[in-house]
């Protein structure tokens, strides 16, 4: 099965800031291609969020704006399984941007790899990036939004391989969780499965 792997960075605190984007799309087994862009938010930058990953607002200046690069992204998105880590973050990016200027959402799953981290890995101390990289040693340029988003990917197969499963469908299986969706009208989250508790019979 293939999925996209992603992961934005925003020039302020504003969701629909996006100034670069990764794109990695994988297999169970592979990476077999990768996508990355600058994008110009045409909005003011944030200090914080320069310190963050790097980019100035000069460096956006000739790169294409949101509205422009979409009708590539769409293609990577649309009835696909897409991954982030935090994938709250990302999808809240791709929805606020898509409301801002006025596009419609494409119709795609996806998931997070915190929470698929939190089962598989569940040992960690956290399950932030960083620490990740270094626990199954991948190399990792936190913050820049093709190597986190190549990260994201490289979990969803580190995870099948440690559970000694072949299919992204049997690992969510196996740890009771459901994909989110972002469809023409809304979205909802990934999520865990309720486990049904038996009722106790007491008899008088």
């Amino acid at each position: 099965m293939q999925f996209v792997a992603i992961d934005f960075e925003t020039a302020n605190e504003k969701r629909f800031s996006p100034c670069s984007i990764g794109v990695v799309v994988a297999n169970e087994k592979e990476i077999v291609d990768e996508f990355y862009s600058l994008i110009n938010p045409m909005q003011a930058f944030h200090s914080y969020n320069t310190y963050i990953h790097g980019i100035h607002e000069q460096d956006v200046m000739d790169a294409p704006t949101f509205t422009e690069l979409w009708p590539t992204l769409q293609r990577y998105f649309s009835n696909n399984l897409v991954v982030a880590h935090n994938a709250s973050f990302d999808m809240s990016v791709i929805r606020h941007t898509l409301d801002y200027n006025k596009l419609a959402y494409p119709d795609m799953e996806y998931l997070c790899t915190v929470k698929l981290s939190q089962q598989v890995w569940p040992e960690l101390e956290n399950h932030k990036l960083d620490t990740l990289a270094a626990y199954h040693g991948f190399e990792l340029i936190h913050h820049h939004a093709l190597e986190d988003a190549r990260l994201a990917a490289q979990l969803v197969i580190q995870s099948l391989q440690d559970s000694q499963l072949e299919s992204i469908d049997s690992i969510l299986e196996k740890y009771q969780m459901v994909k989110g969706r972002i469809y023409e009208h809304g979205y909802y989250p990934p999520k865990l499965k309720q486990v049904k508790r038996k009722k106790k019979l007491y008899l008088r």
